[in-house]
């Protein structure tokens, strides 16, 4: 996997590798304890005891658990569009549905195994981030840069408007079925690729 770059919640961003190795420990601890404890119950001195690192290093990197759950959904998205790409990187180019069957499968599999996804996903769940963050049109953002060549379509306002609608409407839809479910309903799902598979044939063929 690439390394991923540093968030930009972090006070301060690690140069050496060891520093590097650190921050992915206290991240990874972080994800674990969400889903142990909750955002709630989450502190950075027990994040540090489970990273086995010293508290100082956790404070280095974040001022407070908000900065560090900011971090985490930041990294769940490179980590999210590193997926998709790598599913599409031997697909034939052009094909819209088989790259929307991506950015569904992939995010659905992350929501069931990923740790610490079902509570902070890209920022949508715990009040992480700025106010005007809006993590779903940073992902809607992600993905036109990411598909827009794939797709043969230029990443125009147009293109951002349609997969923000696709985003925040699988965003919605795929949250019920989680409610509905924990490993995610099933038919809920299968709606909601459809209903995405015929918004985007209006707009992308």
């Amino acid at each position: 996997m690439k390394p991923v770059p540093p968030p930009p919640s972090l006070r301060k961003a690690p140069v050496q590798r060891r520093s590097a190795e650190r921050l992915t420990r206290i991240l990874d601890a972080c994800a674990d304890l969400l889903d142990e404890v909750g955002y709630e119950e989450l502190s950075t001195r027990a994040v540090a005891v489970r990273a086995g690192v010293p508290i100082g290093s956790v404070y280095r990197f974040f001022g407070n658990k908000r900065q560090m759950a900011d971090a985490l959904a930041q990294r769940n998205l490179e980590r999210y569009t590193e997926r998709v790409a790598e599913r599409l990187k031997d697909a034939p180019k052009g094909d819209w549905r088989a790259a929307m069957d991506a950015v569904l499968d992939e995010y659905l599999a992350m929501k069931r195994t990923a740790p610490g996804f079902s509570l902070v996903d890209f920022g949508n769940q715990i009040p992480v981030g700025a106010r005007h963050a809006e993590p779903n049109r940073r992902v809607a953002d992600r993905l036109t840069d990411m598909l827009s060549d794939y797709i043969g379509r230029a990443p125009d306002e147009a293109l951002r408007r349609t997969f923000l609608v696709a985003v925040e409407t699988a965003d919605t839809l795929v949250h019920l079925s989680f409610r509905m479910d924990p490993e995610g309903d099933e038919t809920i799902i299968a709606e909601t690729r459809e209903l995405l598979r015929a918004y985007l044939a209006r707009v992308l063929d």
